[in-house]
């Protein structure tokens, strides 16, 4: 319960634990930056861990000049971090997603999940690729699914690209220009809801559209 408490916290009051991790560790803050949001894209294990909000909170803070970090530095290193963890991600998926095709379930990941994202993926493209990349769990089950699935690497990595150059900058810029604000800092929390909110209607409105689609006719 004190775990859960605690993780709660973290997101809730992400920029106030990052602005204490960088007055402790000054510029490793962005090894730090990196190690979280490539363990959140490259381990299937992992789709729990601070995303969206954490690169609204990490603009946020280089906004701040007292912090000495640089934002353009922050984007870069997060690319570079998001772009290897759905690579790790796709040949992991390479590697294992034969033995979930086998069971109905290892760990978290049940044989139905895969075949239905596999669909989506048929059904979609590689656009899919692009709208995981903003959608919290999504984003860290999509490259794992794409390489255990039937597209193709030379295919996956430029949407993945896209999605890295899409993804990091407009949520990182959009803390750094607006994260500093009066009404944004005394109301961090909800912010944040509101980002996981809207990352998440896209989930949302694909279950109510699959729940609520008239079967086809034979």
């Amino acid at each position: 319960m004190e775990f859960l408490t605690q993780f709660i916290d973290l997101f809730l009051h992400l920029d106030k634990h990052l602005f204490n991790i960088v007055e402790e560790y000054g510029t490793l803050t962005y090894v730090i930056l990196f190690l979280i949001v490539f363990t959140e894209t490259g381990l299937v294990i992992m789709p729990l861990l601070p995303g969206d909000s954490l690169l609204f909170a990490a603009g946020a803070i280089a906004a701040n000049e007292g912090t000495g970090l640089n934002v353009w530095l922050i984007i870069i290193i997060l690319i570079i971090a998001a772009l290897m963890g759905d690579n790790l991600n796709y040949f992991m998926g390479k590697k294992f997603g034969g033995e979930i095709k086998k069971r109905e379930r290892v760990l978290f990941l049940k044989r139905e999940y895969l075949e239905k994202t596999e669909a989506f993926y048929e059904k979609h493209g590689g656009s899919t690729v692009i709208m995981a990349r903003f959608i919290p769990i999504v984003r860290t089950v999509a490259p794992f699914v794409a390489g255990a699935g039937s597209m193709n690497y030379s295919r996956y990595i430029i949407f993945c690209v896209i999605g890295a150059l899409l993804w990091v900058p407009t949520l990182t810029l959009l803390g750094y220009f607006f994260g500093n604000m009066d009404i944004v800092k005394k109301n961090f929390e909800l912010v944040i809801f509101g980002i996981i909110g809207i990352s998440i209607l896209p989930m949302i409105f694909q279950y109510f559209k699959s729940r609520f689609a008239k079967p086809s006719a034979a």
